[in-house]
């Protein structure tokens, strides 16, 4: 999830008061849960917004086309994290589902205000922390990090399960994905990670990666 500016999130704080239940948007008993085939759409950039999503499985990627036709990917949410914030009505990325997955749709009037900013705020550093990576760290750092959210993000689970492509993962990073691949390449050569498939990466050595990233 990701807000595309911090006036957009002025706009938001504006209206709402930070509370102190967590920073997810929980479904509400009366929102359908809503399906999506791995590759569907949820909804494009340009389109008029209309709701506020939590995903409840799978993975969603949320990624803007920019005017040369080069695709930034800008961020992929789990299960629990919350996306569908917009900028003056009009959503600014297009949202796709990277598996199969299900999500709630919120109307922005049945979410709580301190709901809203608290899920605003998480996303708000979400996208901090991005753009830290994309500005300061070498291509094996930026590796090293998105490795080390992933983990984070499953619990800290050792093997980390990876729903999107090396190509978005490349895009993510401002990587080519010949750079990702080289760059996990190593990672395994060191022993610090084991590819057991393309998408399944066991997490060895974690201290190596914290330390990359430090």
């Amino acid at each position: 999830m990701t807000i595309q500016s911090s006036r957009e999130f002025a706009a938001l704080a504006r209206t709402a008061k930070v509370g102190n239940d967590g920073h997810r948007v929980g479904p509400s008993p009366v929102n359908a849960v809503i399906h999506y085939d791995i590759g569907a759409l949820i909804f494009s950039q340009g389109d008029r917004a209309g709701n506020i999503f939590t995903v409840t499985s799978g993975a969603v990627r949320l990624s803007h086309l920019l005017a040369d036709g080069r695709r930034q990917v800008l961020a992929f949410c789990m299960p629990g994290e919350v996306f569908g914030f917009a900028q003056d009505g009009i959503y600014s990325f297009f949202a796709e589902a990277i598996e199969d997955c299900s999500v709630v749709a919120h109307s922005p009037q049945e979410v709580r205000a301190a709901d809203n900013l608290n899920a605003a705020l998480s996303s708000l550093f979400s996208a901090q922390s991005h753009m830290l990576v994309l500005g300061r760290q070498c291509a094996a750092e930026r590796l090293a990090s998105f490795l080390l959210d992933m983990a984070k993000r499953q619990r800290g689970r050792r093997c980390v399960e990876l729903s999107m492509s090396r190509a978005d993962i490349a895009d993510y990073l401002g990587l080519t994905v010949e750079t990702v691949s080289r760059g996990l390449g190593k990672l395994q050569k060191d022993g610090v990670i084991l590819l057991h498939s393309a998408r399944c990466i066991e997490i060895r050595e974690p201290q190596v990666l914290r330390d990359m990233v430090e």
